[in-house]
């Protein structure tokens, strides 16, 4: 980035803003600063993210082409998809064969190679290996779900490490979170981050995993890449939206954005029922038809456009991946942005951490089918469907980066939220304060398909629910409306930014000062 371009950011920790802050001010550009909030957040965020989580993202850079990175772990060559139907006819929710390759690191590397500033990377994994090292405090967010957690942490060896204090009782509130193995995995990483699937990390997380009863070896580490891919597209109005093509259920968002735009100048009952009824067809698309384009043919046109479910209802899954995501995205005054999100999936992912390294290990392999002929039937070397929903849009007015919080509803919350800050004009931090509804069955805590409201966002009227739609309208704010971090360029150079009212986390602007004088990193 050169000497005269600012930045802002958008994420849901401090520290994660703080990291952001040093690239900035070491010179980095918007990727550098997003990567480096991502750092941070595998050390403070370990129920949401981790170097042993996927990473999808969107880059849009200063020429306009806009690329998708899909890091997103494949399933055990030698996993045994039989053993696991004799035993239950789902994927289990988490445990060691939930466990599929990490694609963080990859991701990481990726995008640092392709768009970063040189040594940014190595300078970020050490500054979070410093954090790691001398000890986090731990957030809200954090203490609720070691809170909400607890049997599980106390089942596992390595959480029970990471999340117990010294006194023997669970990390609370303002705590310190020591990582030393973490750390050191960190450094590593910081000389060369391919030791994490060839190299010395790759060697002792392959061996933590299979300690742990996972079928992952190191030839399948070894064999996962970072994938550079044409991201899917449509135009609303005047503006031009990205998606994250599958195995990312971002397919389905430009179905759901064309909703939103055709249904603007409706009144607000019909406005909610037409868009409403959208979202339940897209999500049984989704349930139905995604899977990893590689080794098959999708239904990609099933997916970007959902046929009217007519009664019929989606499957439900399993059980309520909440915690999932983090999202972080960044855009510079050269026009270079990205939306960056990564995740465990499910609150501590498989619920396992290896001891050896320190690493929490994502459950993605729970979002598998079992059923044969299905688009997302475990196989060997396969991706599961993936939740992660980055989207970038731009227009004549201006460039935005966003994503969100909110596992299987992500298109549903981006799709209330994007439409109104493409307008120029609009106060971000406003529009994410706005109340707003998602649709779920067990992903929301549901038994049956049920619209769940926050106070607001639905009108009183009946008739603004499709038929048969149940609405429950929730006392206050809810976690499940999705944590949104959005950032935006005007064409005339304005940078603005808004983080999810319902997180922990708030933005930061990099203004580089004249020679001579500090620079500044302020809160937006």
């Amino acid at each position: 980035m050169s000497p005269g371009h600012g930045l802002v950011l958008a994420a849901p920790h401090p520290a994660a803003l703080d990291a952001a802050r040093r690239a900035a001010g070491r010179g980095g550009n918007a990727v550098d600063a997003a990567l480096a909030a991502a750092a941070a957040l595998t050390v403070v965020y370990p129920h949401q993210c981790s170097l042993g989580g996927d990473l999808i993202a969107l880059v849009h850079p200063p020429d306009g082409t806009v690329r998708a990175v899909l890091s997103a772990g494949a399933a055990a060559e030698d996993t045994d998809v039989e053993a696991l139907r004799a035993a239950d006819s789902r994927m289990p929710a988490q445990g060691p064969q939930t466990v599929t390759v990490p694609g963080v690191v990859a991701g990481w590397a990726a995008l640092a190679a392709a768009y970063g500033t040189p040594g940014a990377l190595p300078a970020a994994l050490r500054d979070a290996a410093g954090l790691a090292r001398e000890g986090a405090t731990v957030s809200a967010g954090l203490a609720r779900a070691v809170r909400d957690s607890a049997p599980r942490i106390a089942a596992d060896p390595g959480l029970s490490a990471l999340l117990t204090g010294p006194d023997g009782r669970p990390v609370d509130t303002g705590d310190p979170l020591p990582q030393s193995r973490l750390a050191k995995v960190l450094d590593e990483l910081a000389d060369d981050p391919s030791s994490f699937y060839r190299g010395a990390v790759a060697e002792a997380l392959a061996a933590g995993l299979r300690r742990l009863g996972s079928p992952l070896t190191a030839a399948d580490l070894a064999a996962h890449r970072a994938e550079f891919a044409e991201p899917l597209r449509v135009d609303t109005a005047d503006v031009r939206w990205w998606a994250a093509p599958p195995p990312s259920q971002g397919a389905v968002l430009p179905s759901l954005l064309t909703a939103a735009a055709d249904t603007a100048d409706l009144s607000a009952p019909e406005r909610t029922r037409l868009l409403a009824a959208r979202c339940q067809d897209a999500s049984a698309a989704r349930d139905r038809l995604l899977g990893d384009p590689h080794g098959q043919s999708l239904d990609l046109a099933g997916l970007l456009d959902p046929a009217p479910l007519a009664g019929a209802l989606p499957p439900r899954p399993p059980f309520r991946p909440s915690g999932d995501t983090v999202a972080v995205t960044a855009v510079d005054s050269s026009g270079l942005a990205v939306s960056l999100i990564q995740s465990v999936y499910q609150t501590f992912g498989s619920g396992l951490c290896d001891p050896g390294t320190g690493i929490v290990l994502h459950n993605r392999g729970s979002a598998f089918s079992l059923v044969p002929g299905h688009p997302g039937v475990l196989r060997p070397g396969a991706r599961p469907p993936h939740t992660l929903c980055p989207v970038i849009g731009s227009s004549g007015a201006l460039l935005l980066a966003a994503g969100c919080q909110g596992g299987r509803a992500q298109p549903q919350i981006l799709a209330q939220t994007l439409p109104a800050l493409a307008d120029p004009d609009a106060d971000p931090v406003a529009v994410l304060a706005r109340p707003r509804w998602v649709i779920g069955a067990r992903d929301i805590g549901f038994e049956e398909q049920t619209l769940l409201a926050e106070p607001g966002s639905v009108p009183a009227s009946t008739a603004s629910a499709p038929p048969g739609l149940p609405v429950v309208v929730s006392d206050a704010p809810t976690d499940l409306a999705g944590h949104v971090q959005v950032v935006r360029l005007a064409r005339d150079g304005r940078l603005d930014a808004a983080s999810a009212p319902r997180a922990d986390g708030g933005t930061v602007r990099h203004t580089p000062s004249a020679p001579g004088t500090t620079p500044e990193g302020t809160p937006v």
